[in-house]
């Protein structure tokens, strides 16, 4: 996706902002799909119920599953709010806040995300987006996230990752994994990419798929396996883009050999998926009832 908020964080607002869309600012147009690659993986775990903690080849090494009480804020030694409004860099229409309005707790089990039509510091929109940085950051493993996806016309959610590294190296040298993003228009489809030097923006090298499904009708799990000079993207355990530095246009560098950390956000409009229009019903709310990260066992 990309993003972030010096006002939130230590991460420097413009390279983050760059980050949230991988558009610069100022670039037009929706982001194109990149290169498919062969989608081969090997020892990947078999699919297990939503409770449950994967066995071998995995070990669960962070987790959140979001339980507590209704209204109650996300866990503060996890996450922290990215706050702004300024577009981050994709032309979004929300101010992104820290208020439990936006984030928080339902008292089921899952965090809730809610986008509202909503006058606020003088956008028309608030929404909320959270990440890990400073809190947990890591290179390799299994990053998955049960999520219900919320809909509509200029609806982005999004799951995805920023290299730890953003505030020295810059975006897009500091790299983007995307695990998940969508359109709220486009109910089955699904896309994952990486962005780096050579590949980032409208020029970003991933795969949008059609699930076959309406992912906004129930709960999915988006997950990237990442090993050395490997990116592996799934829906609900199943295999669709594999991306290697061999995948990469020619002069790009392969900059997925360090940490990074985790983002869950909502956006309303932006490059990438246009704006709401009068079908677009507010409130929309992002449901995530788990995100955990595993590494493989030597």
């Amino acid at each position: 996706m990309r993003r972030s908020n010096a006002a939130a964080s230590s991460l420097l607002a413009g390279l983050v902002a760059l980050a949230l869309g991988g558009c610069p600012p100022g670039t037009p147009g929706p982001e194109t799909p990149g290169t498919d690659a062969a989608a081969g993986v090997t020892d990947a775990p078999s699919s297990t119920d939503a409770g449950d903690v994967l066995g071998p080849p995995w070990r669960l090494v962070w987790q959140d599953e979001f339980d507590g009480t209704a209204g109650a804020r996300p866990d503060p030694g996890k996450w922290k709010h990215d706050v702004g409004g300024d577009g981050w860099g994709n032309g979004q229409l929300e101010f992104d806040t820290d208020r439990t309005e936006n984030a928080a707790l339902d008292g089921q089990g899952n965090l809730a995300i809610v986008a509202r039509r909503e006058a606020f510091s003088g956008r028309a929109y608030t929404s909320a987006r959270l990440n890990s940085a400073g809190r947990f950051e890591r290179a390799y493993g299994r990053f998955e996230a049960r999520i219900k996806l919320p809909r509509g016309r200029g609806i982005w959610p999004a799951f995805w990752m920023l290299g730890a590294d953003i505030a020295n190296a810059g975006w897009p040298a500091c790299g983007e994994i995307d695990v998940m993003e969508y359109r709220g228009q486009l109910l089955r489809n699904v896309r994952g990419s990486l962005h780096g030097p050579g590949h980032s923006g409208g020029a970003n090298h991933g795969r949008e798929i059609d699930a076959g499904m309406d992912l906004s009708q129930g709960f999915h799990t988006f997950i990237v396996e990442w090993d050395p000079g490997r990116v592996v993207w799934k829906v609900d355990d199943d295999v669709y883009f594999t991306a290697t530095p061999a995948d990469l246009p020619g002069g790009a560098d392969w900059v997925y050999d360090h940490a990074f950390f985790l983002i869950l956000n909502v956006a309303v409009g932006g490059y990438y998926v246009g704006n709401p229009d009068g079908s677009t019903v507010f409130p929309q709310t992002m449901l995530v009832d788990h995100v955990r990260v595993y590494e493989r066992i030597p």
